[in-house]
């Protein structure tokens, strides 16, 4: 059944072991750098139960209701449902948050694609796969994915450095496997499992390896450390900085400490082709949320950049006009492709649906590679003050805010007051610590830009062309595409 907010707040109060600032944490639902954020993801749950967002948010089925978002994708209505849902959850929460569940448990379906691989290996592991996507629906898990290990000298063979820069199987026992190293995630801290994947195909020549592994990692195990990142949240007032101290996603270096895996939250285990798989296929379900969540960002980036604009009276310049427009054309190009990737949607090998690749990953290379030069783009039609003006505190002092009423009010409509909110809310979301970190996150969060060209070229139909130049110069038969 779908939980509620509060719910969802109790089951963070388990023996979890967080450590931020070098402390251990008491409760990170009360914590205040993580409460903004777990309160964000309390208010999605809460969203399924409000009459008013419920339709959006969720569907029924045999007289229960379950989170759209974590629904296995049939058909595209269900691809127009999960966009609608987040659009709906974006816009109620004023932000862009990204792990949340919907955009990870995409993974899941991925490896259920690679069943007869892992049927190669042991029939139980494709079976629990199936039942922990029915689990996540039925029970409305928070579900990420960890997955980027420190990696250590990425030069030599696992064996030949501290062999815990990889994740690996140290043993088996009767229950299941007992892994050992570190993943880093997003979310970790405050969500309830992760998918731990194995992150490059360093596994030497042997077809069977202990660093091919996957499985569920339950957040609250023995054995399992969170180590966070500082958070932004409190690092300034909120009416300075209202992104960074409502949605910052904290980061989690998870230390692995021979922690026991039973075996049927084994999913695979000493296959490098199961992995091989994996990080082939990870993303062809969950780049769609997640470029969609850029498409959100880049609306943000818009409005921020228009009602400056509107403010200052520039909306007629020929010049200012045609930056508005790269930002439209960006903009409509990541639209673009996630529309296309519905519209021509593909059937996968385990008969679910999946927005069609080629279109898909060409979206995710056009939103991530030039969202640096849209967020400059914003930045200039902003203009200089997001980087000069002072604080809020020094808008409300005797002393000051006067003068600060006067140089920034512009006319009748806008006053100093809404002229502050906006250049504060433009400065967070372009140039503050919070807008640096969540740029550097869109790069790298499925993955590097190399690896983002690489599912293009995996994906692409290169036969079209060659048969279209084939045919065009009149090559022989003997020609071939193979």
């Amino acid at each position: 059944m779908i939980r509620t907010g509060e719910q969802y707040r109790d089951g963070l109060q388990d023996r979890r072991e967080v450590y931020l600032d070098g402390e251990r944490i008491a409760g990170v639902a009360a914590h205040p750098q993580f409460k903004p954020i777990v309160d964000a993801r309390a208010r999605i749950y809460d969203m399924a139960h409000d009459p008013g967002t419920r339709g959006a948010m969720t569907y029924e089925e045999d007289g229960e209701r379950y989170a759209i978002g974590l629904k296995l994708p049939t058909s595209r209505r269900d691809w127009d449902a999960k966009r609608a849902a987040v659009d709906r959850v974006m816009k109620d929460i004023g932000g862009v948050v990204t792990r949340v569940g919907d955009e990870t448990i995409g993974e899941m379906w991925s490896l259920r694609d690679g069943a007869d691989i892992l049927n190669e290996i042991d029939p139980q592991f494709s079976e629990n796969i199936e039942r922990h996507i029915q689990t996540a629906v039925r029970d409305d898990v928070f579900h990420v994915s960890a997955n980027t290990d420190p990696k250590g000298d990425r030069s030599k063979h696992p064996r030949d450095q501290d062999p815990d820069m990889l994740v690996h199987v140290v043993r088996e026992t009767d229950r299941g496997i007992v892994i050992r190293g570190a993943k880093y995630e997003t979310a970790a801290a405050y969500s309830d499992q992760a998918f731990l994947k194995p992150t490059i195909a360093n596994w030497g020549d042997a077809a069977l390896s202990d660093y091919a592994v996957g499985c569920i990692l339950r957040m609250n195990a023995a054995g399992v450390k969170h180590i966070c990142r500082a958070g932004f949240a409190g690092k300034g007032a909120p009416a300075d900085y209202p992104l960074s101290n409502r949605f910052d996603e904290i980061d989690t270096l998870i230390i692995l400490d021979d922690v026991e895996i039973p075996w049927e939250d084994v999913l695979f285990y000493r296959h490098t082709r199961a992995a091989a798989f994996i990080r082939a296929t990870l993303h062809r379900y969950s780049a769609f949320p997640f470029v969609q969540r850029i498409l959100t960002f880049t609306d943000l980036m818009i409005g921020a950049a228009l009602w400056n604009i509107r403010q200052t009276g520039l909306e007629n310049q020929p010049a200012v006009q045609e930056k508005l427009a790269q930002l439209a054309i960006y903009r409509e190009g990541i639209n673009a492709h996630l529309s296309a990737a519905i519209a021509t949607a593909e059937t996968s090998p385990s008969g679910l649906v999946m927005p069609n690749q080629s279109l898909l990953f060409t979206g995710r290379v056009h939103a991530c590679a030039n969202l640096p030069a849209m967020m400059h783009i914003a930045r200039e039609l902003c203009g200089g003050q997001i980087c000069v003006t002072p604080d809020h505190a020094s808008f409300q002092s005797e002393q000051t805010g006067p003068w600060l009423d006067k140089f920034y009010s512009i006319n009748e409509n806008w006053l100093a007051d809404d002229r502050r909110k906006l250049l504060a809310f433009a400065r967070d979301l372009l140039n503050s610590g919070y807008a640096s970190h969540r740029l550097t996150f869109q790069l790298f969060a499925q993955s590097p830009p190399f690896a983002h060209l690489a599912a293009v070229y995996r994906n692409f139909d290169w036969d079209g062309p060659l048969d279209l130049v084939k045919n065009a110069a009149n090559l022989s038969d003997r020609v071939s595409t193979e």
